[in-house]
Protein backbone atom coordinates (compact mmCIF):
# COMPACT_ATOMS: atom_id res chain seq x y z
CA UNK A 1 0.00 0.00 0.00
CA UNK A 2 1.42 3.40 -0.98
CA UNK A 3 2.11 5.88 1.80
CA UNK A 4 -0.57 8.58 1.94
CA UNK A 5 -0.06 12.33 1.61
CA UNK A 6 -1.34 13.81 4.88
CA UNK A 7 -2.49 17.23 6.08
CA UNK A 8 -2.67 17.75 9.87
CA UNK A 9 -5.42 20.05 11.19
CA UNK A 10 -5.05 21.01 14.85
CA UNK A 11 -4.98 24.31 16.80
CA UNK A 12 -2.17 22.99 19.03
CA UNK A 13 1.41 23.22 17.66
CA UNK A 14 2.38 20.59 20.22
CA UNK A 15 -0.22 18.10 18.91
CA UNK A 16 0.81 18.85 15.33
CA UNK A 17 4.45 18.11 16.22
CA UNK A 18 3.55 14.78 17.84
CA UNK A 19 1.38 13.66 14.90
CA UNK A 20 3.91 14.88 12.32
CA UNK A 21 6.81 13.05 14.00
CA UNK A 22 4.84 9.77 14.18
CA UNK A 23 3.82 9.97 10.54
CA UNK A 24 7.23 10.96 9.19
CA UNK A 25 8.92 8.17 11.17
CA UNK A 26 6.55 5.68 9.48
CA UNK A 27 7.25 7.05 6.03
CA UNK A 28 4.11 9.12 5.44
CA UNK A 29 4.36 12.35 3.47
CA UNK A 30 3.11 15.22 5.67
CA UNK A 31 2.36 17.86 3.02
CA UNK A 32 0.71 20.53 5.15
CA UNK A 33 -0.66 21.77 8.47
CA UNK A 34 -3.60 23.98 9.42
CA UNK A 35 -5.05 25.51 12.58
CA UNK A 36 -8.25 27.15 11.29
CA UNK A 37 -11.02 26.62 8.75
CA UNK A 38 -9.47 29.10 6.31
CA UNK A 39 -6.04 27.47 6.56
CA UNK A 40 -7.61 24.03 6.12
CA UNK A 41 -9.34 25.05 2.90
CA UNK A 42 -6.22 26.71 1.53
CA UNK A 43 -3.85 23.84 2.36
CA UNK A 44 -6.19 21.11 1.11
CA UNK A 45 -6.81 22.92 -2.17
CA UNK A 46 -3.09 23.50 -2.63
CA UNK A 47 -1.59 20.21 -1.42
CA UNK A 48 -4.34 17.77 -2.52
CA UNK A 49 -3.81 15.25 0.32
CA UNK A 50 -5.10 11.68 0.45
CA UNK A 51 -5.83 11.98 4.18
CA UNK A 52 -6.53 14.71 6.75
CA UNK A 53 -6.13 14.23 10.50
CA UNK A 54 -8.69 16.48 12.17
CA UNK A 55 -8.91 17.93 15.66
CA UNK A 56 -12.45 18.57 16.89
CA UNK A 57 -11.61 21.86 18.64
CA UNK A 58 -10.74 24.55 16.08
CA UNK A 59 -10.99 28.32 16.90
CA UNK A 60 -14.17 29.83 15.44
CA UNK A 61 -15.43 26.49 14.13
CA UNK A 62 -15.11 22.76 14.82
CA UNK A 63 -13.68 19.63 13.24
CA UNK A 64 -16.96 18.65 11.61
CA UNK A 65 -17.31 21.94 9.74
CA UNK A 66 -13.70 21.59 8.61
CA UNK A 67 -14.45 18.02 7.50
CA UNK A 68 -17.38 19.23 5.40
CA UNK A 69 -15.10 21.85 3.84
CA UNK A 70 -12.50 19.19 3.02
CA UNK A 71 -15.12 16.97 1.37
CA UNK A 72 -16.53 19.91 -0.59
CA UNK A 73 -13.09 20.19 -2.19
CA UNK A 74 -12.71 16.45 -2.75
CA UNK A 75 -15.18 13.91 -1.31
CA UNK A 76 -12.59 11.13 -1.71
CA UNK A 77 -10.22 12.61 0.89
CA UNK A 78 -10.27 10.47 4.04
CA UNK A 79 -10.63 12.25 7.40
CA UNK A 80 -9.55 10.77 10.72
CA UNK A 81 -10.56 12.74 13.80
CA UNK A 82 -7.92 12.96 16.55
CA UNK A 83 -9.49 14.57 19.61
CA UNK A 84 -9.42 14.60 23.40
CA UNK A 85 -13.22 14.34 23.31
CA UNK A 86 -14.88 11.04 22.51
CA UNK A 87 -18.44 10.07 23.33
CA UNK A 88 -21.40 8.44 21.60
CA UNK A 89 -22.95 11.69 20.37
CA UNK A 90 -19.68 12.99 18.88
CA UNK A 91 -19.04 9.65 17.18
CA UNK A 92 -22.58 9.64 15.77
CA UNK A 93 -22.11 13.15 14.34
CA UNK A 94 -18.68 12.23 12.97
CA UNK A 95 -20.13 9.28 11.09
CA UNK A 96 -22.93 11.46 9.68
CA UNK A 97 -20.23 13.78 8.36
CA UNK A 98 -18.39 10.91 6.66
CA UNK A 99 -15.45 10.78 9.03
CA UNK A 100 -13.50 7.59 8.29
CA UNK A 101 -11.96 7.03 11.72
CA UNK A 102 -11.73 8.44 15.25
CA UNK A 103 -8.81 8.35 17.70
CA UNK A 104 -8.78 9.81 21.20
CA UNK A 105 -5.84 11.79 22.58
CA UNK A 106 -3.28 11.12 23.95
CA UNK A 107 -2.19 9.46 20.73
CA UNK A 108 -0.83 5.95 20.70
CA UNK A 109 1.52 5.77 17.68
CA UNK A 110 0.65 2.17 16.84
CA UNK A 111 -3.09 2.86 16.99
CA UNK A 112 -2.69 5.91 14.74
CA UNK A 113 -0.72 4.04 12.07
CA UNK A 114 -3.10 1.06 12.19
CA UNK A 115 -6.09 3.36 11.79
CA UNK A 116 -4.53 5.15 8.83
CA UNK A 117 -3.63 1.87 7.16
CA UNK A 118 -7.18 0.60 7.74
CA UNK A 119 -8.75 3.73 6.31
CA UNK A 120 -6.43 3.92 3.30
CA UNK A 121 -6.41 0.22 2.47
CA UNK A 122 -7.78 -0.23 -0.99
CA UNK A 123 -8.76 -2.91 -3.45
CA UNK A 124 -5.61 -4.94 -2.86
CA UNK A 125 -6.61 -5.59 0.77
CA UNK A 126 -10.05 -6.84 -0.24
CA UNK A 127 -8.47 -9.12 -2.86
CA UNK A 128 -6.13 -10.44 -0.17
CA UNK A 129 -9.10 -11.20 2.07
CA UNK A 130 -10.91 -12.96 -0.78
CA UNK A 131 -7.85 -15.10 -1.32
CA UNK A 132 -7.34 -16.19 2.29
CA UNK A 133 -10.75 -16.42 3.94
CA UNK A 134 -11.99 -19.70 2.35
CA UNK A 135 -8.93 -21.58 3.62
CA UNK A 136 -9.10 -19.91 7.04
CA UNK A 137 -12.78 -20.71 7.64
CA UNK A 138 -12.22 -24.31 6.52
CA UNK A 139 -9.31 -24.57 8.94
CA UNK A 140 -11.38 -23.13 11.80
CA UNK A 141 -14.24 -25.55 11.07
CA UNK A 142 -11.88 -28.51 10.78
CA UNK A 143 -10.02 -27.70 14.01
CA UNK A 144 -13.15 -27.17 16.08
CA UNK A 145 -14.94 -30.25 14.76
CA UNK A 146 -11.88 -32.25 15.76
CA UNK A 147 -11.60 -30.58 19.18
CA UNK A 148 -15.28 -30.98 20.05
CA UNK A 149 -15.97 -34.44 18.61
CA UNK A 150 -12.54 -36.03 17.87
CA UNK A 151 -13.69 -36.63 14.29
CA UNK A 152 -12.37 -35.45 10.93
CA UNK A 153 -14.71 -33.62 8.50
CA UNK A 154 -14.35 -34.03 4.74
CA UNK A 155 -14.86 -30.93 2.56
CA UNK A 156 -16.33 -31.05 -0.92
CA UNK A 157 -15.01 -28.59 -3.50
CA UNK A 158 -15.58 -24.89 -2.86
CA UNK A 159 -18.34 -23.31 -4.95
CA UNK A 160 -18.55 -19.56 -5.53
CA UNK A 161 -22.21 -18.71 -5.63
CA UNK A 162 -24.80 -16.16 -4.67
CA UNK A 163 -28.22 -17.71 -4.84
CA UNK A 164 -31.04 -18.62 -2.52
CA UNK A 165 -30.90 -22.11 -1.00
CA UNK A 166 -33.19 -24.41 0.96
CA UNK A 167 -32.11 -25.05 4.54
CA UNK A 168 -31.63 -28.56 5.86
CA UNK A 169 -33.58 -27.55 8.96
CA UNK A 170 -31.32 -25.42 11.18
CA UNK A 171 -29.40 -22.34 10.04
CA UNK A 172 -27.10 -20.16 12.13
CA UNK A 173 -26.24 -16.75 10.70
CA UNK A 174 -23.17 -14.98 12.12
CA UNK A 175 -22.61 -11.37 11.04
CA UNK A 176 -19.04 -10.10 10.68
CA UNK A 177 -18.01 -6.44 11.00
CA UNK A 178 -14.70 -4.67 10.62
CA UNK A 179 -12.81 -3.26 7.64
CA UNK A 180 -15.20 -5.27 5.47
CA UNK A 181 -18.67 -6.57 6.27
CA UNK A 182 -19.31 -10.29 6.02
CA UNK A 183 -21.52 -13.20 7.00
CA UNK A 184 -21.17 -16.88 7.80
CA UNK A 185 -24.04 -19.38 7.55
CA UNK A 186 -23.83 -22.81 9.16
CA UNK A 187 -26.65 -25.12 8.09
CA UNK A 188 -27.53 -28.71 8.99
CA UNK A 189 -30.50 -31.00 9.64
CA UNK A 190 -32.10 -31.63 13.03
CA UNK A 191 -30.86 -35.22 12.99
CA UNK A 192 -27.29 -34.19 12.19
CA UNK A 193 -27.36 -31.54 14.91
CA UNK A 194 -28.71 -34.01 17.49
CA UNK A 195 -26.04 -36.56 16.57
CA UNK A 196 -23.32 -33.96 16.96
CA UNK A 197 -24.71 -32.64 20.26
CA UNK A 198 -24.92 -36.16 21.65
CA UNK A 199 -21.27 -36.76 20.75
CA UNK A 200 -20.12 -33.53 22.39
CA UNK A 201 -22.25 -33.93 25.54
CA UNK A 202 -21.60 -37.71 25.77
CA UNK A 203 -25.24 -38.23 26.64
CA UNK A 204 -28.67 -37.99 25.05
CA UNK A 205 -29.84 -34.49 24.23
CA UNK A 206 -32.56 -33.18 26.56
CA UNK A 207 -34.58 -31.23 24.00
CA UNK A 208 -34.44 -29.18 20.81
CA UNK A 209 -33.32 -26.10 22.76
CA UNK A 210 -30.16 -27.87 23.89
CA UNK A 211 -29.47 -28.92 20.31
CA UNK A 212 -29.98 -25.39 18.99
CA UNK A 213 -27.74 -23.97 21.71
CA UNK A 214 -24.95 -26.35 20.68
CA UNK A 215 -25.26 -25.44 17.00
CA UNK A 216 -25.29 -21.72 17.82
CA UNK A 217 -22.18 -21.92 20.01
CA UNK A 218 -20.28 -24.09 17.54
CA UNK A 219 -20.97 -21.65 14.69
CA UNK A 220 -19.99 -18.70 16.89
CA UNK A 221 -16.67 -20.33 17.81
CA UNK A 222 -15.84 -21.25 14.21
CA UNK A 223 -16.56 -17.71 12.98
CA UNK A 224 -14.73 -16.09 15.90
CA UNK A 225 -11.65 -18.29 15.51
CA UNK A 226 -11.54 -17.66 11.75
CA UNK A 227 -11.78 -13.88 12.20
CA UNK A 228 -9.01 -13.96 14.82
CA UNK A 229 -6.77 -15.90 12.41
CA UNK A 230 -7.40 -13.34 9.66
CA UNK A 231 -6.72 -10.44 12.04
CA UNK A 232 -3.40 -12.00 13.03
CA UNK A 233 -2.37 -11.96 9.38
CA UNK A 234 -3.20 -8.25 9.12
CA UNK A 235 -4.67 -6.31 12.05
CA UNK A 236 -6.03 -3.69 9.63
CA UNK A 237 -8.97 -6.04 8.96
CA UNK A 238 -10.22 -5.62 12.55
CA UNK A 239 -12.87 -8.34 12.07
CA UNK A 240 -15.35 -9.07 14.86
CA UNK A 241 -18.39 -11.35 15.01
CA UNK A 242 -21.88 -10.26 15.97
CA UNK A 243 -24.11 -12.46 18.16
CA UNK A 244 -25.39 -15.43 16.10
CA UNK A 245 -29.01 -15.72 14.99
CA UNK A 246 -30.58 -19.20 14.80
CA UNK A 247 -33.39 -20.08 12.39
CA UNK A 248 -35.06 -23.48 12.25
CA UNK A 249 -38.14 -25.11 10.82
CA UNK A 250 -39.58 -26.72 7.73
CA UNK A 251 -39.42 -24.97 4.34
CA UNK A 252 -36.72 -22.61 5.61
CA UNK A 253 -34.88 -20.73 2.86
CA UNK A 254 -31.45 -19.07 2.84
CA UNK A 255 -31.87 -15.84 0.92
CA UNK A 256 -29.60 -14.47 -1.78
CA UNK A 257 -27.12 -11.86 -0.55
CA UNK A 258 -25.04 -8.99 -1.91
CA UNK A 259 -21.90 -10.68 -0.62
CA UNK A 260 -19.38 -12.53 -2.76
CA UNK A 261 -19.58 -15.93 -1.10
CA UNK A 262 -18.11 -19.42 -1.21
CA UNK A 263 -20.13 -22.49 -0.23
CA UNK A 264 -18.92 -25.79 1.18
CA UNK A 265 -20.77 -29.07 1.65
CA UNK A 266 -19.07 -30.93 4.49
CA UNK A 267 -19.35 -34.66 5.15
CA UNK A 268 -19.06 -35.56 8.85
CA UNK A 269 -19.62 -38.62 11.03
CA UNK A 270 -22.91 -37.04 12.10
CA UNK A 271 -24.32 -36.15 8.70
CA UNK A 272 -23.98 -33.55 5.99
CA UNK A 273 -23.32 -29.91 6.92
CA UNK A 274 -23.17 -26.72 4.88
CA UNK A 275 -20.98 -23.64 5.32
CA UNK A 276 -21.41 -20.39 3.38
CA UNK A 277 -19.08 -17.42 3.95
CA UNK A 278 -18.63 -14.11 2.16
CA UNK A 279 -17.55 -10.49 2.38
CA UNK A 280 -18.37 -7.37 0.42
CA UNK A 281 -16.66 -4.19 -0.61
CA UNK A 282 -17.95 -0.87 0.63
CA UNK A 283 -18.00 1.28 3.73
CA UNK A 284 -16.65 -0.43 6.79
CA UNK A 285 -17.63 -0.40 10.43
CA UNK A 286 -14.91 1.72 12.06
CA UNK A 287 -16.01 1.90 15.70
Amino acid sequence: MKKAKVVIVDDSPFSIAIIRDILIEKGFDVVGEAGSLEETIRVVEEKKPDLVTMDMTIPGTDGLECTRAVHSINPNIKVIVISSMMDDEIIKEAKKNKVSGYIQKPIDPENLITEIERVMAGEELFEELNEIYPKVFKEAFYDNMNRFTKTIPCFNDEVKENKGLSSRGISVVVGIIGKYLGRMIFDLSYETAQNMAKSILKRDVKDIHETLAMVEEFANIVAGNACSMINRRNKVYGLRVAPPTVFHGKSLNISKTELETISLVIQTDFGEMYLNVGFKRGDNEWM
